[in-house]
């Protein structure tokens, strides 16, 4: 859900009335001001992720090989040409990287390959790339896998290493007319004709499908011959990973960076491609091109480690984490939600207790289904005027004196509060401090607040703005203790 609506809802002091499905399971929240805690005080539990070894060298579900179809996606067709945009757009590029020190050495390496090395000019050079690269996909990887850990490796404990979830790969060798027998797909020619295709668009090369012109290029292709390489590392659990990751943050900065220097200085001037740009492509699961591409890059990788393939439909659901609606859940949960709109429009004689609403949260798989009271909102204690006042996330300190200035603002704080300001803050823009220069807070002490804001912000408030979110630190002026205080809404138009 947008938090944006969230943040609207407490701002105006609006009651929201939120529900959802999947599939057989619903719930319904009503969010009511100064009754009921707001939609954000809570969050969701964060999904469940797979363990990056499985993603890399271990999958054995079907799911494990569309998110690194995806991924894969992400960094060959969307991150790449992104970075080489990043590259000619910036003339200090080298400033920028030095930001990034752990993906850096990545980052140029990517941009070397995709602007130099493997930079097409017909779509011919599309379609060899993409032969090439199930070859190091499918095949070379794989070998290189199985080198480091061969099909009778056993672990210390006299255990075979591929065991339980742990799926022995195969390699494969490349058949333009293989179909699986699963899905009934023709991955291997899939996987060509979608790559090509998406590897042109994003140099802006016209593409093609006949499968003719695909058959007459790779049978012209030269695959080099691979052998697998002594010393390669590969991280066989997820704590091995987690250790590879902090050796390599730690060690080897030097060397990094004149790698990285060295690199930069072999890549084209920026002035030699003026004009020239990539055009990223963001992953859709609704365009088919991309969805074949994904489908057929998991299916050739569920085909490594023996794990059953599914076609394009079922792999969009999959990936999409489409879970189809049920007429039946979506009945239910609107008329629980009805039932507590209802409570909201139709007690205006009598006041609104939170024991009269009611949450719910359903499974009609089960079947289940519970109604529970909405949780209070949080108090905070704070001495105001000498009187206590606990404030939730629903309550402001409204101001609506007009585009009063800085020190007559503070004056208020003063005189009406008994509260010495010790900062104050628009978004990220501190407006005052006591540690600032004091030429510069006697000077805004005499703009206007709205001039303060601009001034500090170096951005104009739009026309159609009324209010300014201020945030304040300010202490007890008789106890000296720190007072917490909610946000000020301050009206200047």
């Amino acid at each position: 859900r947008d938090p944006r609506v969230d943040q609207r809802c407490l701002f105006y002091r609006l009651p929201m009335l939120e529900s959802g499905t999947l599939g057989t399971k619903g719930n319904t929240q009503v969010v009511v001001p100064h009754l009921t805690e707001n939609y954000g005080a809570t969050r969701d539990p964060p999904e469940k992720s797979i363990p990056v070894c499985t993603l890399k060298n271990f999958p054995n579900q079907i799911q494990h090989t569309l998110q690194w179809a995806r991924d894969y996606f992400e960094g060959e067709f969307k991150q790449s040409a992104e970075d080489v945009n990043s590259y000619l757009a910036s003339p200090n590029f080298a400033e920028t990287l030095a930001k990034e020190q752990n993906t850096k050495l990545d980052t140029v390496k990517s941009i070397r390959r995709t602007l130099v090395a493997e930079r097409p000019t017909r779509f011919e050079d599309c379609v060899v790339w993409a032969r090439l690269k199930f070859e190091e996909l499918f095949k070379n990887q794989i070998s290189q896998l199985l080198h480091n850990f061969p099909e009778d490796q056993v672990t210390s404990t006299g255990t075979k290493f591929w065991s339980g979830s742990k799926r022995c790969p195969k390699p494969l060798a490349f058949d333009l007319y293989s179909k699986c027998e699963d899905a009934g797909m023709r991955n291997h020619f899939d996987f060509i004709v979608a790559a090509a295709n998406l590897r042109a668009s994003m140099f802006g090369i016209k593409g093609r499908n006949d499968e003719e012109y695909f058959r007459d290029v790779l049978n012209n292709v030269i695959v080099p011959d691979f052998v697998p390489k002594a010393g390669v590392k590969i991280a066989s659990n997820e704590s091995e990973a987690k250790e590879e990751a902090e050796v390599t943050n730690r060690g080897g900065e030097m060397d990094v960076d004149t790698e990285c220097e060295e690199i930069l200085n072999e890549l084209p001037k920026q002035s030699e491609l003026a004009g020239f740009q990539l055009t990223p492509v963001d992953f859709d699961k609704d365009i088919d091109e991309h969805m074949l591409f994904v489908t057929a890059c998991s299916n050739l990788r569920a085909l490594n480690y023996s794990i059953p393939t599914e076609d394009t439909h079922r792999s969009r659901a999959i990936a999409g984490r489409i879970i189809p609606a049920i007429a039946t859940t979506t009945a239910l949960v609107t008329g629980l939600i009805c039932l507590e709109l209802y409570k909201i429009t139709g007690t205006s004689q009598k006041e609104l207790q939170l024991d009269a609403l009611k949450n719910g949260f359903v499974n009609l798989a089960i079947p289940f289904m519970t109604l529970s009271e909405p949780t209070a909102p949080a108090k905070t204690k704070a001495i105001l005027e000498g009187k206590e006042w606990n404030w939730t996330a629903w309550d402001s300190l409204d101001f609506n004196m007009g585009d009063i200035t800085l020190q007559e603002f503070l004056d208020i704080f003063e005189q009406k509060y008994r509260l010495d300001v010790s900062m104050l803050s628009y978004n990220v823009s501190i407006l005052f401090s006591f540690f600032a220069n004091r030429k510069k807070v006697e000077e805004r002490k005499k703009m206007k607040m709205s001039e303060v804001v601009t001034s500090v912000s170096k951005k104009q408030l739009p026309p159609n703005q009324l209010f300014i979110i201020l945030e304040v630190i300010a202490n007890d002026l008789d106890t000296d203790e720190e007072v917490e205080l909610p946000y000020v809404k301050f009206r200047f138009r």
